[in-house]
């Protein structure tokens, strides 16, 4: 008697999503700052990019430590990962992505939380890829792809990934709110008076009129501190919760990055936290759908955003 598994095929235009959102967050990045910003000596650290150990391996190790070289790579890579943003052949891409990640992780001055969940991301999308065959991330996948040994293997090599990629998302989640709860100002809701009233992570001047006054009142100052960590505790459970509950979720977390990215101008972080979001909270298999035409007041109207029907999965005896 065989039994028979099911295994949801993974390219879809959400994980595509995803990639496109972690490659931009990237690339702005290096495109948005100087070489003099992305590679200087830091004090205790030394003169990046770091070239020593496993950080030799970086993209920015590969030629002498001018400015002009180091211009130049920095460039090619924005060029590289807006290519990969675009989603023109994913299979292709993926290993670029994940190695110039790993070498701005590794080899800028200014790395920060997004640069080090993106260079994870972009590994984990590597999996996934190893079987996308589709010129464009965007496309549906084949719908009678032909069931082969190899197809099943690479369709559940990039289910895994995605698994994987979900597990570590709520890992970040939970040990965010791990990590806040044993300080006094989280506890009683002063957290984040603080940080808006930090000169270096507080909101920018032109939102300065607007948050200034929230965290001046006790109700608007707890209402800061403890919303966020509402929201990271559902993130950190969503994989327990039902599909409608996580829609809610997605949402929350969304906007709540994109809430940090104004204040702090987190923006590659915000960038790379979206997608991450997106495989956690998405049904995996499913394929978001956008109308393209206006259909005829007599049939019925289609369903907006993302499909709830996942992709046919493969079969396995």
């Amino acid at each position: 008697m065989s039994k028979e598994y099911r295994v949801a095929l993974p390219w879809t235009n959400v994980y595509g999503l995803a990639r496109t959102l972690v490659a931009l967050g990237t690339a702005g990045t290096l495109a948005a700052s100087s070489s003099e910003t992305l590679f200087r000596p830091v004090a205790t650290v030394g003169e990046y990019p770091l070239c020593n150990s496993t950080m030799a391996a970086s993209v920015f190790c590969l030629s002498p430590h001018n400015a002009t070289h180091l211009s130049w790579i920095k460039w090619a890579c924005v060029i590289i990962l807006l290519i990969t943003a675009s989603g023109f052949l994913p299979r292709y891409t993926a290993l670029p992505h994940a190695y110039i990640n790993y070498s701005v992780f590794s080899g800028i001055a200014i790395s920060d939380g997004g640069d080090q969940i993106a260079l994870i991301l972009s590994m984990l999308f590597v999996l996934p890829a190893l079987g996308d065959t589709r010129r464009w991330h965007w496309q549906p996948p084949p719908r009678k792809p032909p069931i082969t040994r190899t197809t099943r293997v690479l369709a559940l090599v990039g289910i895994s990934g995605l698994m994987m990629l979900r597990l570590q998302m709520v890992v970040v989640y939970l040990q965010a709110v791990i990590a806040k709860l044993p300080h006094t100002e989280w506890q009683d809701g002063t957290a984040m008076w603080y940080w808006g009233s930090n000169l270096d992570f507080g909101p920018a001047p032109w939102l300065d009129w607007l948050v200034a006054p929230i965290i001046a009142t006790p109700i608007g100052v707890a209402l800061m501190t403890w919303v966020p960590l509402c929201i990271e505790g559902f993130l950190a459970v969503s994989l327990l919760l039902p599909q409608r509950l996580r829609w809610w979720a997605m949402g929350a977390g969304i906007a709540f990055h994109l809430s940090i990215a104004l204040m702090m101008g987190l923006w590659s972080f915000a960038l790379a936290m979206t997608g991450g979001i997106l495989v956690l909270c998405l049904p995996l298999g499913a394929t978001m759908r956008v109308r393209t035409h206006t259909r005829p007041e007599s049939e019925e109207p289609q369903l907006p955003a993302a499909a709830k029907e996942p992709v046919p999965p493969l079969q396995h005896r």
